[in-house]
């Protein structure tokens, strides 16, 4: 692994647990942890249960034990680091979005498509496909019981970043992020519309805004997220948006909006996806992710009404290995699944998913976004 802040917390606790609860045929050993600080990173890999440590990612390349490159860096290091990987024949799992550019992102892609023929494996981590109540409501839409979708409303809202003299952190600097809100929070709903919908986004027009504009400089590596405290009392410029929100036409003719921001006051992580179609609507939110709300239009009219679907059956997506019916799962089960899905594709050689060619489709997005903001044009994707 390259990388142990949040991500790597997260990814670290995954790998400790995904052979422990689901019979595979791999199995992951937790070899090398690498990151830039020698006593953080230290101090990671006997925290979060690595073997050993490194200060340079490339030792993770030239090490013939190493069969796995998991990448959990900001996305300016995304592209270098897959890209040697996949050429020293290593299978790669790396954070969303994919790269902090288009260009990145396709590079990126080559090498997959390169490695792939050897029988290397890659995948972008889209975590939130693998809440069991996602995957679950993307059967329910592939099997019809909506009908014709019609309209989809998707919403990231944080408020961790409200506070003017919270400090300048990398998730504020387009050099290191890419992007603000649009590409950290931003991707999750336009690769979670598309994943459950089925359907691709066509076209857009959007808005990006950015409403403190400077922010004072941070003390340490202010790597973690809403963990950072200013340093110094000198500023520098915030380089990303803070908001940003388009409406899109999608390929099978529904029509959706979209709303990004890490500035919504009172809102943690409050992801929610709402999709209507002419039999009926779905609704998702992460903040109740043991659940769906289901709206079935074909009812009598006596009978009609939202109701809660309790996502927790062993028949539901990848529950069969956790607890009794009703014995809910949380936000660190989501990081498990994709190792299990990673894992049973590096064991059976079959194609991961989503793909880097996948995780490119949402970077295409992404850059349309950030273009229609620039001119205020409807931009083709």
């Amino acid at each position: 692994m390259v990388g142990y802040a949040f991500m790597g917390e997260a990814h670290s606790q995954a790998w400790r647990t995904v052979n422990r609860v689901y019979d595979l045929p791999v199995r992951a050993r937790m070899s090398l942890i690498a990151g830039r600080d020698k006593a953080n990173v230290a101090a990671a890999a006997d925290r979060l249960g690595w073997d050993e440590h490194t200060t340079d990612w490339r030792d993770l390349i030239n090490r013939d034990d190493i069969d796995l490159v998991d990448i959990c860096t900001p996305g300016d290091s995304h592209a270098e680091i897959a890209c040697a990987a996949l050429a020293a024949g290593k299978h790669v799992l790396c954070e969303k979005p994919l790269a902090n550019t288009v260009e990145e992102a396709r590079a990126m892609v080559a090498a997959a498509d390169a490695a792939r023929a050897q029988g290397v494996r890659a995948m972008c981590g889209f975590t939130y496909r693998r809440v069991p109540a996602v995957t679950f409501m993307r059967r329910l839409i592939a099997e019809g019981r909506l009908g014709e979708l019609r309209h989809v409303r998707a919403v990231y809202l944080q408020d961790w970043i409200t506070d003017p003299e919270f400090p300048l952190v990398w998730r504020l600097q387009k050099d290191k992020a890419g992007s603000g809100a649009l590409g950290d929070i931003g991707a999750h709903i336009i690769d979670m519309t598309q994943f459950v919908t089925g359907q691709a986004i066509t076209g857009l027009s959007g808005l990006t805004e950015t409403f403190v504009t400077e922010r004072p400089l941070p003390s340490g590596d202010g790597a973690a997220l809403g963990a950072a405290t200013a340093g110094a009392s000198s500023k520098g410029p915030v380089t990303v948006d803070d908001a940003a929100l388009f409406v899109a036409r999608l390929s099978g003719g529904a029509v959706a909006t979209f709303e990004a921001t890490r500035m919504a006051t009172g809102r943690k992580n409050g992801l929610r996806i709402e999709v209507n179609g002419a039999k009926g609507s779905l609704a998702f939110d992460l903040e109740r992710l043991n659940e769906l709300e289901y709206y079935d239009g074909t009812l009598p009219g006596t009978e009609l009404g939202f109701r809660r679907i309790l996502v927790t059956e062993p028949d539901h997506p990848y529950l069969s290995a956790w607890w009794p019916t009703g014995h809910l799962i949380g936000y660190e089960h989501g990081f498990t699944h994709q190792a299990r899905d990673l894992l049973e594709a590096i064991g059976t050689g079959t194609d991961p998913e989503p793909s880097f060619a996948d995780a490119l489709g949402v970077q295409l997005v992404l850059d349309a976004v950030e273009r229609s903001a620039g001119s205020g044009a409807w931009v083709q994707v």
